[in-house]
């Protein structure tokens, strides 16, 4: 069980943020991750087709068993966790709370923004979850729909991404806010651009960081931390175009060697039905 893999699992390649955590982190731990690029983004699809989704990454990954599941995808965390962690054995982890815990812990006026897709806004998981650990805490959260389709496209830096945040933002600006959570995983890729709008006083909280420190605490309380001296293995999938999501992975990442393949996650809802009880 030690040296069994982490499985993790996007919508796409915003994923790869919590990846490169967990690397710098968890050194020793091999990692197999699906980003459902085809399908990308989730953001505004109903709930039961991400449950779908979600269901048919979780059912892919068990033919390597996994030791642990980390849901990386915001959207799919705040549907699919809690029948996720129902169903299976493994621990599974998702980036709404570790998130929320982070953003907690720095701000100091205990008002917080929050940027997602549609689906993660509307669900108020961050909501909940920050009032949860801090119930006089002020959100103030903001659906940001163009933000992954121009992460997903490789154009996250430039004029085009600089304007679109700008325009985005412009409502949360005068939240008059001291902290703000990056609800998708897709977002950090966009940290700088969203940094220099928001200005210096505003804490920038991206849930990798967090979910892998998590992640660590939790194999190193169920003795699953892999102490081999082998190299760990990164293996990567994706429903859609392997080039495109192979030239982000090796940017972001920045390993010597990306292994890419591409899969069809079709499959049948009864093959799935275990997820749903």
């Amino acid at each position: 069980m030690k040296h069994n893999p982490i499985g993790i699992i996007d919508s796409g390649v915003g994923g790869l943020t919590v990846v490169k955590e967990m690397i710098r982190q968890l050194p020793n731990e091999s990692i197999v991750y699906i980003g459902d690029t085809a399908r990308c983004p989730y953001g505004s699809r109903p709930k039961e087709e991400i449950l779908q989704f979600t269901f048919e990454m979780t059912k892919y990954l068990e033919r390597f068993q996994i030791k642990m599941l980390i849901i990386a995808c915001n959207t799919a965390t705040a549907v699919a966790l809690p029948k996720l962690r129902k169903a299976l054995s493994i621990p599974v982890l998702g980036v709404v709370h570790p998130g929320a815990r982070a953003a907690i812990k720095v701000s100091n006026t205990n008002r917080i923004g929050v940027i997602g897709t549609e689906v993660t806004i509307g669900s108020n998981a961050y909501k909940n979850a920050l009032q949860s650990i801090r119930n006089r805490t002020v959100v103030h959260g903001l659906a940001c729909p163009e933000f992954v389709p121009i992460v997903e496209s490789g154009q996250w830096s430039g004029p085009v991404a600089e304007n679109i945040v700008k325009k985005t933002l412009a409502p949360l600006k005068k939240k008059n806010i001291d902290t703000l959570i990056l609800g998708c995983t897709h977002y950090p890729l966009l940290e700088p651009l969203i940094r220099s709008y928001m200005g210096k006083d505003v804490q920038i909280i991206s849930s990798g960081e967090e979910t892998a420190r998590e992640a660590s605490v939790i194999l190193d309380h169920t003795k699953s931390l892999n102490d081999s001296d082998l190299p760990p293995k990164y293996r990567f999938f994706t429903t859609g175009s392997t080039s495109s999501f192979e030239q982000i992975a090796r940017n972001w990442l920045e390993l010597k060697e990306i292994d890419v393949q591409s899969i069809d996650l079709s499959i049948p809802r009864s093959k799935t039905a275990m997820y749903r009880k």
